[in-house]
Formats: structure tokens, C-alpha cells, sequence
């Protein structure tokens, strides 16, 4: 079936284009929306194409519906006759009506003219005008390639003006329209440049160099090329700078792709104007919403304004789309009202001609439509592919996405296509350095849909993503962490996206992706979040059936995860669970890496024989096997017993082997811990200059390391030892960085337990919160105030006991878990600061309790106190 051409013809005899366009899209069974969606135009534009609301449509847009429709040959001809029917042409051409708009003709300071409107401010363009200025002197002709609206006319501008002085013979530039022939633009090329006729262009250069700057190509680009190859093959001295979406295919060309305007990067939203304004594309909408509006941007405003011009991805078209709509929406309100659907930004871009901008408006996704098309159908798959990744990746990544089980290809002439035709970004010096433009990528994704593609993708997206993150995730341990965490890092998006998608497609490869991942999220800060992930993951009943050591990771994944944020005796069942597994599988690795992470969850619900059954079980069997690592992991956790034992010089022998092991296996962080804990034993010890010195060396190594909540026990113990030592004003330094809220001077009061701010597993009470009371009361007792000593070593001990307030029976002491060390530190101090004789009858029940032996020096103080006491009584 075919359109019924002869029902409704122009007054030319050419069938008029709503009746083409309605035939054309009934005979293809398509509706408004799904021929709207296939074109890659907006569904407004097919309506309104159809209602005769648009009377002459953009060529790009023309093009794209002609491709979607199928249309060949004559129907094809007809079509855009119809659309764009050509206007009428005069026996000789007008070449002066093809020019740039001037606004004068002007010299520079070295008498060179200039034929060329003045160009707009550029922001985040310096290097681009300094590096084109130069090029332009190697090469004959430079084409600047990009999106449409990403800035190209605006640099050619800039550049052509900072080059004048360098092109003596003169300036100039020709504005290409639709519907010229190579004769058009040669006559107006050698018009511009000041001669009639191509012969005695030579003559009039003189052999000095001449600039000629010819913008939006894509208008015509055979003939472009065909009269651009006769000028330069007759003016050895013209230099041409050339705009499009694509390269004109000349000898001797040289293609400059033209990046979208930096934008900041994720993470935490800058909420200083002078910070934002660094990143162009900020300092950009900035600029252009001071034109609709008089008030800059509130502070509260600035962190939807990152996010905005990160979701633009820097496109100054979108940019400045955006920025208009902000005469009566505020950012906030632009960001959630737009920031979904950025693609249906629509507008009207410079420069475009009279009759184009009698059509209307043009939305970014008809922009991006246009340069879609210019690829051959392989690389628009391959494109709609690589959609997926929603942050920056390398080539091995593309390549095994766009394998999805097949052959294996090289991506690299996909990815130098897409980077000419200015759809790529290619930043930084690392392999994680390629990303598609954001409008690019939603555009392409949209695509996928359309196709029925987008499940498939996202499931090959998720595989690729497991792949990467179960390499890496060996190198957690070892000398190769910090490349492993940074790794990850870089990924952090599309592991997030993958572990999403797979959740609800293919759950068993979000528990595989899952379960290699608890190392990274506990050194990110990201432990509550990846248990719940886990938690999620081993409940589905889809993995009921999954590999039984893989569930096993996953449930040692939850534990560790748990124990990282006090909810580790929840998860000990999980544990033992994956130890029984591993044992039976034959699984050495997971076997040590259980019987660790059950000595920390022992530990954690005072179960401390067993708690040394498992490190000295896990000792045994990495020395069997040779694991000099485990070996170190192992005498490490035993090291805690020896000071359990008050055997300080057995941990400190420990933590020797410790580190000799950890150096022998390139494991830096596990020596790090090593020095961590030695810094405390020479505390326990009373050597508190030593330990502060020990502890400031640790705790910068582990920021550079990247391990927050290590360091934060390593400042507790720095912490520690200088209120032990009367050094007030640092202790408390310590005490602020352990916890910012900390009240005030003057009015330090111990906090109530039950106030502090309960996590998502309903514990009360943060390790540092027993330190910081600790550290609080040893400074009440040095300057002699018993009292304020007292309360503050009462907070400790309940703090200690998991937050839970005690009536002083061994049991509640007993039942919270908590650090008891610290338990009984503070009901040392708590005997030494008040009068109440059951203090010393609940510090020795827990002792007796936990086998917990006095150091000496606590032994030491309370003798004093005994005797003290002693000679205070009344005598007979």
C-alpha cells in the first residue's frame, strides 16, 4: 500500500507534505509516537508536520523522517520536495548572500583585515584557541567536528580572530547554505577573500598567508568538499578553518573533535560560587541566567547547579536552553523538572537561517538524531551498546561489551569514529578514560528501547561489569590495593547501575557481583548499604539454587559488612554458616578468610576462648598451607588475646611476625594495622610521648590509603594517650575529629546513651563513643574534677557495653558486646573518681568474666585507691 499522492497537491503540482507524511507513516503501520521515536525527533514534530502547523521543517529533521519512513528513489524525492521545496534561483548566484553576517569590516594592529563578525566570550576555551591557532600554520585545512550546539561556530570565531595576525592577506568566512552547489561556494569563497574570479585568487595573496573560516558543512558537504579541494589546490597560502558534524574528507586534513565545556565532578556539591566557577560549563550558565534573571544563584541553589550542567554534559546549546527557562523557575525546581527528559529541551540555536527559524524550535534529541545518522547501521548498534556504561571506561571494557558472546573485535575504529564526529569524550591519561556525551548516551539508550534492545544490553552491561569487579577484587589484598580500590572507584557508577539491573534480571549475577564487593564498600564507607545489597540478593529465590561457595561468599560478605558497623553478633550465624561450606567445598581461601572474620565477631559478643580457638585454628592451617598473609592475619587477631592477658610483650613479639609476614606478602595495609596496634600496646604500656608519635604516623599513612574507619580507631588511641599524658587541648582535638557534635567547653556533660543517633540495626552506640568518654574523663581526672570524671567513665562503660545501661551484674555487662578493654579502662577510671565500693566488685566480675587481666599501671592505681581508702577509714 502506498500514500495517495494525487488527493492533495501544492499549487506547484508537488503533493503537499501533511498528507505525504500521514500516508507514508499509515502504510508503514507506525503511529505518531513510535515514527517520532524511530526518527529520533520529538512526537510534537510529527504532530505538528502533519497538522501543517510547520511549514518549512529542518533539513536534518526532513532527512531523519525520510530514513525512519524507508524512503528510496523518487518517493524520497518527492518527500523532501515536499518538505523543503527549493526556492527560486536567480541565473547568476548571489555568493555575498552565503556570508558570515558582518559587522564591519576591520583590521588588527598589523593592518590585517578581517571580514568576521566579532566572536561571543568562550569560557573553558583557551587551550582549543592556542592549540587551533597553531595547527592552522601545519596544516591547509582544519575542521572542527562536534554536535550541534556543542560551540564549534563560536571557537572558529575566536580562533579565526586570534589567528588575524598571522594571515596578513586577510580574514574571512562563508556561512554554507542548504541547497548550494560547489559553484556556489566557490564564488562566494573567492568573494569573500576579495577577488571575482578563482584565477587571480594567487595574484591577491601575494603568497602571504589568507584565513577563510566556512562554517556548517553538513548544509552541503559534497559540494563543500569538491570547492574547498579546487581552493586550495589553487592558493598554496589559504588556510581553511572549517565547522560541521562531520570531516569534509580532504587530503592533508586535520579533524579536531570539539568537547562539550567541562563540567564538575561527582561527589560532594560545591556550595562556593568561586568553586563552582572553575568548571566552564558552571561559569556558563551562570553567565547566561544572569541575562533572565538579576540574582545570582542562591547558596542553596549551587548543588542543583552542578548536578544540572553534569546532566547537560556540558553542551552549551543545552546549557543555554536550560539557563532561559530559569526566568521563572529557580535551579532546584529546573533540575527536577528537566533533569530527566534533558533531550526535550527545546530552542532556537544562532546563526541558523531566516527560513529555518520560521519553522520553529528544535529539540537537543533532533540535534543529536542528526549526527546519529551519519553512522553506518553496525556502528549505530555498536553505539546503542555502549550506551550502558554511565561513566567514563576503557577499550577492553567496550570490547567485551560489544562482543555479547561473539567475536571478539578491536573497538578502537568505532571509538576514533565516534570521537570525529564529536560523540566521545576522551579525557585523562588512565585506561578509564573514554565516556559518551551525555545527550549522546540518553539519545542512543532511547534508541535501544525502540529496537527492543535495552534488556539484552543491560544484562550483557551487568556481565561485563561482574567481570571487571571479580578480576579486581583479588587485589583487595596485597600490595596492589590502592590500584584495586581506585579501579573500582572509577567504576563506581556502572557498578551501581549493573548490580541494579541484575537484581531484578538476573539475580545470580548481581550475588556474584555482590559478593566480591564487601572489602571495597567497607573501605568506602559503603558497609550498611552492601549488606542490605547481600541481604536482598540471598533472600531472592532465584539464587536458592546458585553455587553453594558463592553463597558462602556472600554470607561472609554480610558478616564482615555487619561487623563494620556494631551488628556483627546479628550476622555470626551467617559466618559459621560460610565457614561449615567452605570446609566441605575444600575451599582454603574462604575456610581462613571465616575463621578471621569469626574471630572479630567473637570477639564482638565476648566470646573470647572460642574467639582464640578460631585465630589459632586459622594460624595453623595457613602455616600448613604456606599463606604467609593469613599467617600474618592470624598472629595479628592472637595479638588482642596477649593483651586480654595483659601479656604485652607476647603482643608486642606478635606484631613484629605480624609485619615480617605482611612485608613478605606485599600486604602495606595489614602492616599499617600491625603499626596501628603497636601504637596502642606502647599506650597500654604508659609510654604515651611514643604512642602519639606512633599513632600520627599511622593515621596519615591510612588516609593516603583510603581506610577511614581504621584511622579512626588509630586516633582514638592518639586520642587516648595524650589525655593519659595532660595534653588537654590536643586530646580534645582528637575528640572533635572522633565526634564533631561533642558539646562544647563549658558545658561538657557525658551525652545520654540513649540519645545518640541509632543506626538502621537499631545499635545505639559507635565505638568512638566509648573513646571519646574515655578521653573526656581521663582529662576530668587530671585537673582533679572526680566528679565530671565519674560521669564521664559511667558513659564509657555503657557505651562499651553497646549502649545499653547497666544494672552492674556480669551478665548486663556482658550482653551489649562492645570493646571490653574499654569496658574495663573505664570501670578503672570510674573506681578511681568516685567513692562507690561496687565499682571495684563489677570490675572484678567482668575480668573474672572475660579473663581480662589488669595492666600494671591500673593494678598500680588501684592499690593507691585501696590504700587511700584504707587510711580514710574511721578507726576503732
Amino acid at each position: 500500500m502506498t500514500p495517495d499522492h494525487d488527493r492533495s497537491r501544492s499549487p506547484g503540482g508537488h503533493a503537499q507534505l501533511p498528507d505525504l507524511l500521514r500516508g507514508h507513516r499509515l502504510a508503514a503501520g507506525l503511529t505518531q509516537a513510535e515514527l517520532a521515536a524511530r526518527a529520533g525527533v520529538g512526537v510534537r514534530t510529527v504532530r505538528d508536520l502533519e497538522r501543517g502547523r510547520a511549514t518549512r521543517p529542518q533539513r536534518t529533521t526532513v532527512g531523519l523522517l525520510a530514513d525512519a519512513l524507508d524512503l528510496t528513489g523518487a518517493a524520497r524525492h518527492a518527500f523532501v520536495a515536499a518538505a523543503r521545496p527549493a526556492p527560486a534561483r536567480t541565473a547568476v548566484p548571489d555568493p555575498a548572500a552565503r556570508h558570515l553576517p558582518v559587522t564591519g569590516s576591520t583590521t588588527t594592529d598589523s593592518g590585517t583585515p578581517i571580514a568576521l563578525p566579532q566572536p561571543v566570550p568562550l569560557l573553558g576555551r583557551d587551550r582549543d584557541v592556542a592549540e587551533l591557532g597553531a595547527l592552522l600554520s601545519e596544516h591547509p585545512v582544519v575542521s572542527l567536528v562536534g554536535l550541534a550546539g556543542v560551540g564549534k561556530t563560536a571557537l572558529a570565531l575566536t580562533v579565526a580572530h586570534a589567528a588575524a595576525a598571522a594571515h596578513p592577506a586577510g580574514v574571512a568566512g562563508v556561512l554554507v547554505g542548504e541547497g548550494s552547489d560547489a559553484a556556489d561556494v566557490l564564488a562566494a569563497s573567492v568573494a569573500v577573500l576579495g577577488v571575482n574570479r578563482l584565477a587571480d585568487l594567487s595574484c591577491r595573496l601575494g603568497g602571504r598567508p589568507a584565513l577563510l573560516l566556512v562554517d556548517a558543512v553538513e548544509r552541503a558537504p559534497g559540494p563543500v568538499a569538491e570547492a574547498l579541494r579546487t581552493l586550495v589546490a589553487a592558493a598554496p597560502t589559504l588556510r581553511v578553518l572549517v565547522t560541521g558534524r562531520r570531516p569534509v574528507g580532504l587530503p592533508g586534513e586535520l579533524v579536531r573533535p570539539v568537547a562539550p565545556l567541562d563540567v564538575p565532578p561527582v561527589g560532594p556539591e560545591p556550595t562556593d560560587p568561586a568553586e563552582l566557577a572553575r568548571w566552564p560549563a558552571a561559569a556558563l550558565f551562570v553567565a547566561r541566567l544572569a541575562r533572565v534573571r538579576r540574582e545570582p544563584p542562591t547558596p542553596a541553589e549551587l548543588p542543583a547547579l552542578a548536578a544540572l550542567v553534569r546532566r547537560l554534559g556540558g553542551l552549551p546549546l543545552a546549557i543555554e536552553l536550560m539557563a532561559a527557562r530559569g526566568r521563572i523557575l529557580d535551579v532546584t525546581e529546573l533540575l527536577d523538572r528537566y533533569g530527566d527528559r534533558v533531550l526535550d529541551l527545546a530552542g532556537v540555536r544562532p546563526g541558523w537561517e531566516p527560513a529555518d527559524l520560521a519553522a520553529g524550535t528544535v529539540t537537543l534529541r533532533e540535534a543529536v538524531a542528526t549526527s546519529y545518522h551519519l553512522l553506518a547501521p553496525a556502528e549505530r548498534a555498536a553505539l546503542r551498546r555502549l550506551s550502558a556504561f554511565r561513566n567514563r571506561w576503557s577499550v577492553e571494557l567496550a570490547e567485551d561489551l560489544l562482543a555479547d558472546g561473539g567475536e571478539r573485535r578491536d573497538a578502537v575504529p568505532l571509538l576514533d569514529r565516534l570521537r570525529e564526529l564529536g560523540m566521545l569524550s576522551v579525557r585523562g591519561a588512565g585506561p578509564f578514560r573514554f565516556r559518551l556525551v551525555d545527550a549522546v548516551r540518553d539519545f542512543a539508550t532511547e534508541q535501544a528501547a525502540v529496537e527492543g534492545e535495552l534488556t539484552r544490553i543491560r544484562r550483557r552491561h551487568a556481565l561485563v561489569v561482574a567481570g571487571l569487579v571479580l578480576r579486581t577484587a583479588p587485589n583487595l589484598v596485597g600490595a596492589d590495593l590502592p590500584a584495586a580500590v581506585h579501579l573500582l572507584d572509577e567504576a563506581t557508577s556502572d557498578i551501581t547501575a549493573a548490580l541494579a539491573h541484575a537484581a531484578d534480571d538476573e539475580p545470580v549475577t548481581a550475588l556474584r557481583l555482590a559478593a566480591a564487593l564487601p572489602r571495597w564498600w567497607r573501605l568506602r564507607g559503603r558497609d550498611v548499604a552492601g549488606r542490605r545489597w547481600l541481604r536482598r540478593l540471598l533472600a531472592d529465590p532465584r539464587t536458592a539454587d546458585a553455587p553453594p561457595v558463592l553463597r558462602a561468599w556472600a554470607l561472609l560478605g554480610v558478616a564482615r559488612l555487619g561487623a563494620e558497623h556494631g551488628a556483627g553478633g546479628v550476622e555470626l550465624p551467617a559466618a559459621r554458616e560460610a565457614l561449615a561450606t567452605f570446609r566441605a567445598a575444600g575451599e582454603v581461601t574462604g575456610e581462613l578468610s571465616a575463621r578471621s572474620m569469626l574471630c572479630v565477631l567473637l570477639l564482638g559478643v565476648g566470646a573470647q576462648g572460642e574467639a582464640r580457638e578460631q585465630a589459632e585454628a586459622a594460624l595453623e592451617l595457613a602455616t600448613r598451607h604456606g599463606r604467609a598473609r593469613e599467617m600474618a592475619v592470624a598472629q595479628y587477631h592472637l595479638t588482642w588475646h596477649d593483651v586480654r592477658s595483659a601479656d604485652l610483650a607476647g603482643a608486642r613479639r606478635r606484631l613484629a611476625a605480624v609485619d615480617r609476614l605482611a612485608a613478605q606478602s606485599g600486604e602495606q595495609r595489614l602492616r599499617l594495622m600491625a603499626r596501628a596496634a603497636l601504637a596502642e600496646v606502647t599506650r597500654l604500656e604508659g609510654r604515651y610521648v611514643d604512642a602519639v608519635e606512633q599513632g600520627r604516623r599511622v593515621a596519615g599513612a591510612l588516609v593516603e590509603l583510603g581506610d577511614p574507619g581504621r584511622r579512626r580507631q588509630v586516633v582514638g588511641t592518639i586520642g587516648l594517650a595524650l589525655a593519659l599524658d595532660g595534653r588537654a587541648e590536643e586530646a580534645l582535638e582528637m575528640v572533635a575529629e572522633l565526634r564533631p557534635s561533642r558539646p562544647v567547653p563549658g558545658q561538657r556533660r557525658p551525652p545520654a546513651v540513649e540519645n545518640l543517633d541509632a543506626s538502621p540495626e537499631g545499635r545505639s552506640a559507635r565505638p568512638e563513643d566509648a573513646i571519646c568518654a574515655l578521653i573526656e574523663g581521663h582529662l576530668a581526672l587530671h585537673r582533679g574534677d572526680r566528679e565530671l570524671a565519674a560521669e564521664w567513665f559511667t558513659a564509657a562503660a555503657e557505651h562499651a557495653t553497646g549502649g545499653e545501661r547497666s544494672d552492674g551484674t556480669a551478665e548486663a555487662d556482658l550482653a551489649g558486646g562492645g570493646e571490653r578493654r574499654d569496658l574495663v579502662e573505664a570501670l578503672v577510671g570510674l573506681a578511681a573518681s568516685t567513692a562507690e565500693v561496687g565499682v571495684l566488685d563489677r570490675l572484678d566480675r567482668v575480668c573474672r568474666a572475660t579473663g581480662i587481666r589488669l595492666l600494671p599501671r591500673e593494678e598500680a592505681l588501684l592499690y593507691a585507691l585501696l590504700a587511700r581508702r584504707e587510711r580514710a577509714a574511721p578507726r576503732d
